[in-house]
């Protein structure tokens, strides 16, 4: 059985790991996100999205810069107060699934189980993105 004095030096020690391993998830998560900035499809907001409660457990200095970025920080901050997303980002997101389907349709030409289950999938998400309300004020650009 560990003694207080040899758990005192393990939980600092677990701290640092797993701090490490959310800025690294963070960094990682932000990278992609930029890739997106130039890669038609791959979006760029959802990543940093995720990559915001990485830094909230890992380094609060990069959480404030993310949410205080001139292009991003508005939708982020949005949708941290109240789930919202702007007009634009879900006309972009429903015109992005369905040319993703449609080129799936084409490329791929599933058998029709498959795709039926798909575009009922993206229906759904599109839906429920569509339902999202709007941030108050003046709109992200």
């Amino acid at each position: 059985m560990a003694t207080s004095a040899e758990t005192e030096k393990v939980l600092p020690q677990r701290r640092r790991a797993a701090r490490a391993v959310w800025l690294a998830a963070g960094l990682l998560l932000v990278g992609v996100g930029f890739v997106g900035l130039f890669v038609p499809l791959l979006p760029t907001t959802d990543f940093l999205l995720l990559a915001l409660p990485c830094f909230a457990r890992s380094s609060p200095r990069l959480e404030v810069w993310l949410l205080d970025h001139p292009r991003f920080g508005p939708s982020l901050r949005a949708w941290r107060k109240n789930r919202a997303v702007p007009r634009h980002a879900k006309i972009m997101a429903a015109l992005g699934m369905t040319l993703g389907y449609g080129l799936f349709l084409l490329h791929v030409q599933p058998g029709v189980p498959l795709a039926l289950g798909l575009a009922a999938f993206l229906l759904f998400w599109t839906f429920w993105i569509a339902r999202r309300p709007e941030p108050e004020g003046k709109p992200p650009a």
